[in-house]
């Protein structure tokens, strides 16, 4: 949450830093800002909003080849001008970007900062007001900044210029993921390389509590008593036209009608020459030695976490627990002899994830991480990663990454299964491919699933989500898309659950979207309607072929049912994203959301 840019080098900065900020408003855009130093000194320009309305407020006259820059998502303190970054000390001598959250801000500035009077609400302008003070007992700004940091207690990405300095940009993080991006007489800072493949692919991987001397022609990192740590660079993967909406009104969009390849991508990723299932031996060792895994998950990747369980539990017979992250961390259950956690994130960034990966280490158990991003936090500290190979994931409701998800954890499954030599009766890569084409086929229905939302969702303030066994797990993913873009109240429930309190909730005209993708069930769920249509609901069932009747409002081609949570989602998908742009909402930025959560 929050994303920080920065460059020094030969060129003008401002476009670099515009351009970048663009590639990171995903992970935040309640304020935005930039800050170049030039002979005539720093320059801050800063706004209320998004990109678009920094760009008109920067001085393009003004030029400067050094500069940072920074989209935020608020934690401390209100969106506002005063609020958004870049902060400035008293003198104005030192400028900051920060990223994450200062826990211990308070004690700084009861401590260290009771005579200066605060600009803003937030956390950040106490780090380069402390650094101020710092340097004027220290007289040397790169020990200052390095004391600041180790005064710091909490998450931090921060990137610092000093005024009487055209040559530094002082870097730290802890974290918060931050990169230095690597070029011929210049340098980037960015939080994710997406930021800065305009310019370079080089990146430097920094570790926390590290801080870097970052010049033209010179990265020097060092651990916080001032050591030097050297490190090779890595080139990054992405294509910079994969972060492009093309002819696209919306990434959302583009990104629903990507998931039939991604899948296929990942068949042709886990597969091997003879038609096996491939994948790290370590891995496949781990998944046999546990006597129970541990799913640690949020949002999306929590309702890919519940669907994962199902196929690990029925495919290779292992106990499986999901848990919430943010609750884990607070209230760990007790263990087993030999659990295995799996981490499941689309950015390998959670805050709340990472916390619970701190504490298991410490506990020596082993971890795996599931990821749509190599490299990252939650993939490098594990013990093992697999990869969802998804690509570029921008929009802030997640689609893609989340069936990618689905899919990488059936052929977990499925391999452990094997590996434990239990029969099974179900080829994932042939299942995934059917479910593929199916998926391929609902993104082109596009026009009756849009009527669906005119239909049933125009004017609706609530909406519920029912289901049985899979489906009310889908059901839970459908609501969360919904209430994200479209700001409809809407929840999800196992449809045998709903008279016992909610159906108080239903009157006349109550949308009730229920799926009926499951044999074994198909005629409790229908019979869950036909409760809630007695009470006014306004109902939609969304079937598989073979399962459905007369009057239904939607029917799935048939796949597996293990498989059918891949396909049913996708109408939910586009039937949300339809009812949020009949309502003239921001598709891809919803209000007070941000991509990648890097707080607690």
């Amino acid at each position: 949450m929050c994303g920080i840019v920065g460059y020094i080098g030969q060129d003008d900065t401002k476009d670099i830093l515009l351009n970048g900020l663009e590639k990171l408003e995903y992970r935040g855009y309640d304020s935005a800002g930039i800050a170049t130093l030039n002979n005539n000194g720093v320059n801050v320009f800063k706004v209320k909003g998004r990109i678009a309305a920094l760009r008109e407020a920067v001085d393009e006259s003004n030029k400067a080849t050094l500069g940072i820059g920074h989209t935020r998502w608020a934690t401390h303190g209100v969106p506002s001008r005063e609020n958004a970054h870049p902060h400035q000390s008293v003198s104005e001598r030192f400028t900051i970007v920060h990223n994450g959250v200062i826990e211990n801000y308070i004690d700084i500035r009861d401590e260290y900062l009771a005579d200066v009077n605060m600009k803003s609400e937030t956390d950040t302008e106490i780090i380069v007001q402390l650094i101020e003070v710092l340097n004027e007992q220290m007289d040397d700004v790169a020990a200052a900044f390095r004391k600041a940091v180790e005064l710091l207690s909490g998450s931090y990405a921060i990137a610092l210029i000093d005024r009487e300095n055209q040559d530094t940009i002082y870097v730290a993080k802890n974290k918060s993921p931050l990169l230095v991006g690597l070029g011929d007489d210049f340098n980037v800072v960015a939080s994710d390389s997406m930021a800065a493949l305009h310019v370079t692919d080089q990146f430097l991987e920094l570790m926390d509590k590290e801080t870097v001397i970052v010049q033209r022609n010179s990265v020097e990192i060092q651990k916080l008593d001032g050591t030097t740590v050297s490190r090779e660079p890595f080139t990054a993967e992405l294509d910079a036209t994969d972060i492009e909406k093309g002819t696209y009104p919306h990434f959302m969009l583009k990104e629903i009608d990507e998931q039939p390849f991604v899948i296929r991508k990942i068949i042709q990723e886990y597969k091997n020459e003879n038609d096996e299932i491939k994948l790290d031996l370590d891995i496949r060792q781990a998944m046999k030695n546990c006597d129970r895994i541990y799913i640690i998950a949020a949002g999306t990747s929590y309702h890919a976490g519940l669907l994962g369980k199902q196929f690990i539990e029925k495919l290779a017979n292992i106990p499986v627990e999901v848990h919430v992250a943010s609750e884990f961390s607070y209230n760990m259950p007790l263990l087993s002899e030999k659990p295995l956690f799996l981490f499941i994130s689309q950015s390998g960034e959670t805050a709340d994830s990472r916390s619970v990966l701190v504490q298991i280490k410490e506990l020596g158990h082993p971890a795996l991480t599931l990821t749509n991003v190599p490299g990252s936090t939650l993939s490098r500290e594990a013990n093992y990663t697999m990869h969802l190979h998804a690509g570029p994931e921008i929009a802030v409701a997640s689609t893609k990454a989340y069936t990618a998800q689905m899919a990488v954890l059936a052929i977990l499954a499925v391999d452990t299964a094997r590996a434990k030599g239990l029969e099974l009766e179900f080829d994932p890569m042939q299942e995934l491919g059917i479910a593929a084409n199916a998926m391929e086929a609902l993104t082109d229905q596009k026009e009756e699933l849009e009527e669906l939302a005119r239909e049933y969702l125009p004017t609706t303030r609530n909406c519920f989500f029912i289901g049985r066994s899979v489906d009310h797990y889908v059901g839970l993913e459908g609501s969360l898309k919904l209430k994200e873009i479209s700001y409809i109240q809407a929840e999800g429930f196992a449809g045998g659950e709903l008279k016992h309190g909610t159906i108080a909730l239903i009157e006349d005209g109550t949308p009730v979207i229920a799926l009926a993708t499951q044999e074994n069930v198909n005629y409790s769920i229908r019979g869950n309607v036909q409760e809630v249509e007695a009470r006014g609901a306004n109902s939609l069932i969304i079937s598989m072929k073979g399962l459905d009747k007369e009057g239904d409002a939607f029917v799935i081609p048939y796949v597996h049912h293990l498989l059918t949570p891949l396909v049913s989602v996708i109408p939910l998908q586009l039937i949300s994203y339809y009812a949020a742009l009949h309502r003239d909402c921001d598709v891809d930025k919803p209000r007070n959301l941000a991509k990648s959560v890097t707080v607690e």
